[in-house]
């Protein structure tokens, strides 16, 4: 009896691994709201460069001028998506860890608008800082760069 017990329970436990490790998550997205020419072959497809969307951002480079070293500054960068598309943000990254973005995951549709939030922490550093963000979208190109600058001063000793 203790043996089938005990396959029972193998057979049971092989069966709930089973089950446990098939992961049916289905996107949030559809794919019809996604126009992503950086993926077709260029050797055989003809890309529609007047139906893609495309970023219109109100600055490309903010400058927070003069902060103290250790200081944390937060911006936002807005843009709208003039084309004729939903607009994408596959990623955004900063070119170091002091940039950190966030950026819709959402689907921006024609004549919307969307955020790039930015927070630069200034540990560490001094004088003149540019740090980039780099985004990733279903644009052409396929990379948007968008910038902060300024100057990180000695904090003042009493």
């Amino acid at each position: 009896m203790n043996n089938i017990m005990k396959r029972t329970l193998i057979t049971v436990l092989i069966a709930l691994s089973i089950i446990a490790c098939t992961n049916k998550t289905e996107s949030e997205i559809s794919t019809d709201l996604i126009n992503n020419p950086s993926t077709a072959s260029a050797s055989n497809t003809e890309i529609d460069k007047d139906n893609l969307p495309f970023f219109e951002f109100e600055e490309d480079v903010k400058d927070f001028g003069q902060i103290t070293q250790g200081e944390t500054v937060k911006t936002i960068f807005k843009f709208r998506n003039v084309g004729k598309s939903n607009l994408l943000i596959s990623s955004a990254q900063g070119s170091c860890g002091c940039t950190v973005p966030t950026w819709p995951k959402e689907p921006i549709k024609p004549g919307e608008y969307g955020t790039i939030e930015v927070v630069f922490n200034s540990e560490g550093k001094s004088g003149l800082q540019n740090k980039t963000i780099t985004l990733v979208a279903n644009t052409i190109p396929n990379t948007k760069v968008i910038a902060l600058k300024g100057e990180i001063v000695a904090p003042k000793s009493n």
